[in-house]
């Protein structure tokens, strides 16, 4: 009986997708008892060729794939969940990396607690580039809005880079909607609301490239904000007011700037908010030069979500629509 399918929608990533399938292949967890679908979402690079030759690259791995037109990532997962053969349905990103032990972590903590879905955090790789490291101090410091998710372990809302959902209950909700942005958090809100138990497996952690430069994590981060205006109007009990300080930190930076034409004095909290970030870097990775790029990440993710959510929010007053996506050329801007 297959227990986990590990879903993977992929677009243009041939070489991520490669590496995902080797990580994978190398999970110290039986063969048999696991299978992996990647749904293509229109990829125009060499990524189908790849996959049409991964089942003589990796013999052994439960591998199937197949191709959509370019839809989304929500609706690539929906697509790979409705062949899902396993009882519990793992969503991850083609520019992950699954260590040896995810799986066995994962069928530990399911032993130990009953729930229906959870998700595990994330880790930088030591291979991983300068820029991709001080990404995922952003992503995770306590310094910035990025590490003051995940600290409960009880109702946790996982992320779709690491997250598991029994297949049931995934039917129960529908899957993944259509939003651009945020379907992941839509999703866990959801499956709360309909009384199902979540769990975060803090040793089920993942590699996580995420963006390759700090121009596509500015739009990431961007695209992050606009979606909690969305998630707002669809769940209005979820806002909080920590959404909001990434908008407040961004307008207050800009004024401090503008301030400082008239009284240099006014650059003190910047200075001493960068000192701060710099050093928590250094202290943690033990380099002199990485950490300026994590404080250059910091103010780039502050800032990107905090524009995000003020530009949807003054979408969303102005046209008078309950949302407020983005237009964009494809999903995966």
């Amino acid at each position: 009986m297959i227990e986990f399918s590990i879903i993977v929608p992929t677009y243009n990533r041939a070489q991520e997708i490669k590496e995902f399938l080797e990580f994978a292949d190398a999970l110290q967890f039986p063969k048999q008892k696991f299978e992996v679908i990647v749904i293509d979402d229109g990829s125009q690079d060499d990524t189908i060729d790849f996959l049409q030759k991964a089942g003589e690259i990796f013999p052994k791995l439960n591998l199937h794939w197949h191709q959509q037109k370019n839809s989304g990532p929500a609706l690539a997962r929906n697509n790979g969940a409705s062949r899902a053969k396993g009882e519990f349905l793992l969503f991850a990103d083609s520019d992950c990396l699954l260590p040896a032990g995810w799986l066995s972590e994962i069928e530990k903590e399911l032993n130990n607690h009953k729930v229906q879905f959870f998700g595990g955090p994330d880790k930088e790789h030591p291979k991983f580039s300068a820029t991709q490291k001080a990404i995922s101090y952003a992503m995770t410091s306590f310094l910035t809005t990025g590490g003051i998710r995940g600290k409960r372990k009880k109702n946790f809302q996982p992320r779709s880079f690491n997250m598991g959902i029994k297949a049931s209950a995934f039917q129960t909700v529908g899957g993944f909607s259509d939003l651009r942005f945020g379907e992941d958090i839509d999703l866990s809100l959801k499956l709360s609301e309909k009384g199902f138990a979540s769990r975060l497996f803090p040793k089920a952690w993942v590699y996580h490239k995420r963006r390759a430069n700090l121009r596509q994590f500015f739009k990431q981060v961007l695209n992050s904000g606009s979606a909690r205006i969305n998630l707002g109007s669809l769940h209005p009990k979820t806002t909080k007011i920590v959404h909001l300080l990434p908008t407040a930190f961004a307008l207050s930076v800009a004024a401090m700037l503008v301030g400082s034409a008239f009284c240099p004095f006014a650059l003190l909290p910047i200075l001493a908010y960068s000192l701060l970030v710099y050093l928590s870097a250094a202290l943690q990775y033990k380099k002199i030069f990485l950490p300026f790029l994590c404080v250059i990440a910091s103010y780039t993710q502050l800032f990107g979500y905090g524009i995000g959510f003020l530009l949807a929010f003054g979408k969303k007053i102005f046209t008078g629509k309950s949302r407020a996506d983005f237009r964009l050329k494809n999903f995966y801007d």
